[in-house]
């Protein structure tokens, strides 16, 4: 199969929502990754989502909607809800209890009586969404495990010839996923993303964090993820034949942020992990300094630890 490139214009958003009615798959921008996207109702299209990820079939996927207000078409809306709603359109996923009329494919959230729902910011994805005119299953467009796409070309190396479509809508502007929050037995926070999780307790509380590597509720919570085909070793500088990835001052080839920005760095993550694997290879190794434990560190670190995590 061919996939084809749309520019992100009137005609590139018109082209990709036809392939997505057809059943086809196309790859989209967000705020956060490149997502992979096909209709959450058809069966067919999400198992080959499925299919050309390589994922493993007990992940669940996110459902991307316009609006918060089409949330309740497809999930129960439960106490809490309410106060984090006001974060849409924006990188948050929410688990919900599940409509039993809600309508999707199954395999959409595994078989679970939960869906994972997430109302992007991107105006490229919102374009989108309306034109298609309804539920996108969109796990990130890379094969399953591997370093998420923040630039079409990144969809393309991992994805071409498996899907229709790349709707080109530049770089990625947060760079790691959304955060995703459970609100089915209370809140929890089940996945730190490109939301702080400090802004979620400021007006829930304080959080648990909680998720299953073996039975995930939530896409990202295997515990081998992200990761490059070499070795990857954290909180160290880069020793003789290794490749480094610097945070902050230092003298590395790649820094994810030399002013130790935070949202430079997410903005950087996945690209850098794909420059530092190129230049490692299957055999190398690749050691990324330390990273605070704060903010959007905290999403870099599950990242960073997972990409790490025995596979």
């Amino acid at each position: 199969m061919d996939t084809r490139l749309f520019y992100a214009d009137e005609a590139g958003i018109a082209g990709a929502a036809a392939i997505l009615r057809a059943g086809g798959l196309v790859a989209f921008p967000s705020e956060t990754v490149y997502g992979l996207g096909g209709d959450a109702r058809d069966d067919r299209a999400v198992a080959r989502i499925y299919e050309a990820k390589g994922r493993p079939s007990f992940n669940p996927l996110i459902v991307h909607l316009p609006d918060a207000e089409e949330v309740a078409r497809f999930a129960v809306l439960p106490e809490g809800f309410a106060r984090v709603a006001p974060f849409w359109p924006g990188p948050l996923t929410l688990v919900l209890p599940l409509r039993p009329d809600a309508g999707l494919s199954p395999l959409v959230t595994a078989g679970l009586d939960s869906v994972a729902v997430r109302v992007p910011a991107h105006p490229v994805t919102r374009a989108l969404l309306r034109a298609f005119g309804g539920p996108m299953a969109g796990p990130s467009a890379n094969p399953s495990g591997r370093i998420s796409p923040t630039r079409a070309a990144h969809v393309l190396d991992g994805l071409s010839g498996r899907i229709e479509a790349v709707l080109d809508g530049g770089p990625c502007a947060v760079g790691v996923e959304s955060t995703i929050l459970g609100l089915t037995d209370g809140p929890r926070l089940l996945r730190p993303g490109g939301l702080p999780a400090e802004a979620l307790e400021a007006v829930l509380g304080r959080l648990e964090s909680g998720g299953d590597a073996a039975k995930p509720t939530a896409p990202g919570q295997l515990s081998s993820h992200y990761a490059p085909r070499g070795r990857v070793r954290l909180n160290s500088r880069a020793a003789a034949g290794e490749v480094g990835i610097g945070f902050g001052a230092g003298d590395e080839a790649l820094n994810l942020s030399p002013a130790g920005d935070m949202v430079e760095a997410a903005a950087n993550l996945f690209h850098m992990l794909r420059q530092a694997d190129e230049m490692a290879g299957e055999a190398g190794t690749i050691a990324v300094a330390p990273v605070p434990e704060e903010g959007l560190g905290r999403a870099i670190n599950d990242r960073l630890r997972r990409a790490a995590a025995p596979r």
